[in-house]
C-alpha cells in the first residue's frame, strides 16, 4: 500500500515539473522583429552576445585555433561584414566578428549566439569564389538575426524539464523513451531553422551584391566532400538534398534576382 502511494506521489511531482516546465517556456514568448517569427527566447539579446563572445575562445580551440594565413583571415572578415553592412543584420544588436578555424579536415561552419561566425579552413579550400564564400557567411548570419541558438537553448530547456519530470515519475525506461522522442522532435526543429538561415542568406547574397545561385553550388561541394563515405559534418548539422536545393531557388526567385549580363 506505502509502494502504491509512494508511486502515486513521483507522478504528481513528475506531473507537475512538466507542467512549471511547459509553463516556463510558453511565457517567454517574443516575435524576431527581423523576420516577424513567434519564437520562446529565454536569453536576451546582451546574453547571447556575452554567451558567443565567452564561447569563442574554447571553440576555435577544438578547431586547432585561427588559421595563420591573415589574408585569408581578411577575406573572411571582408566578405562577413559586407553581408552585415548592406542588410537588416546590420539593425541587430548583434556585434558580428568573423573567424577562419586553422582544422583543414573538418567541413564545418557555424555561429555562435550574438554575431560570432566561423568557419574551418577544411571547407574553405573547398569553395571556388568570393559568392560560396558569403553564401556559408550569409546563411551563418541568417542563423544569429533569427536567433536560433537562443531559441534551440530555450527548448532544451524545456526538453530537460520534461526529461526530469519523466524520470521523478516513471523507471528509467521510460525516461530512455522520452528522451528519444525529444531527441526527434529537436532534430525536426532545428532543420527548420536550416530553412530560414537560407532564406536569409540568400536575401543578403543579393543585397549585398553576390551571384545566390552560387550557394547551390556550395551544396553540392558538401555533397562531393563527403566521397560518398563520412557526412561532413557541416551537413549533419545543416541538411542538404534536393529539397533544400528547391529551397534556396524559391527563394532566389521570391527575391527578384535577375543575374547581371555575362553571369
Amino acid at each position: 500500500m506505502r509502494r502504491r502511494g509512494n508511486l502515486q506521489i513521483r507522478l504528481l511531482i513528475g506531473a507537475a515539473i512538466i507542467i512549471f516546465s511547459f509553463v516556463k517556456y510558453c511565457s517567454r514568448s517574443d516575435t524576431n522583429e527581423y523576420t516577424g517569427k513567434k519564437q520562446h527566447i529565454s536569453l536576451s539579446t546582451d546574453e547571447e552576445i556575452r554567451l558567443g563572445l565567452n564561447s569563442a575562445p574554447e571553440m576555435a580551440k577544438q578547431y586547432g585555433g585561427l588559421y595563420p594565413d591573415q589574408q585569408a583571415q581578411e577575406l573572411v572578415k571582408k566578405i562577413g561584414n559586407t553581408l552585415v553592412s548592406n542588410t537588416i543584420a546590420k539593425e541587430t544588436p548583434y556585434r558580428y566578428d568573423f573567424h577562419l578555424l586553422r582544422d583543414p579536415e573538418t567541413v564545418n561552419a557555424f555561429a555562435l549566439p550574438g554575431g560570432q561566425v566561423f568557419i574551418t579552413y577544411g571547407l574553405f579550400k573547398r569553395l571556388q569564389n568570393e559568392d560560396q564564400l558569403a553564401g556559408v557567411l550569409g546563411h551563418e548570419i541568417g542563423h544569429v538575426v533569427g536567433r536560433h541558438s537562443a531559441e534551440r537553448i530555450a527548448k532544451g530547456e524545456l526538453t530537460q524539464g520534461v526529461l526530469t519530470g519523466v524520470m521523478a515519475g516513471t523507471d528509467a525506461s521510460g525516461a530512455q523513451m522520452a528522451a528519444m522522442v525529444a531527441n526527434v522532435i529537436n532534430m525536426k526543429y532545428g532543420r527548420n531553422d536550416e530553412l530560414e538561415a537560407d532564406r536569409l542568406g540568400v536575401k543578403f547574397m543579393i543585397n549585398s551584391g553576390y551571384n545566390p545561385y552560387q550557394f547551390i553550388e556550395v551544396m553540392k561541394i558538401l555533397d562531393e566532400a563527403s566521397g560518398g563515405q563520412r557526412v561532413p559534418e557541416f551537413s549533419s548539422t545543416h541538411p542538404s538534398g534536393p529539397h533544400r536545393v528547391e529551397e534556396i531557388k524559391a527563394a532566389i526567385e521570391e527575391n527578384g534576382y535577375t543575374p547581371p549580363p555575362g553571369q
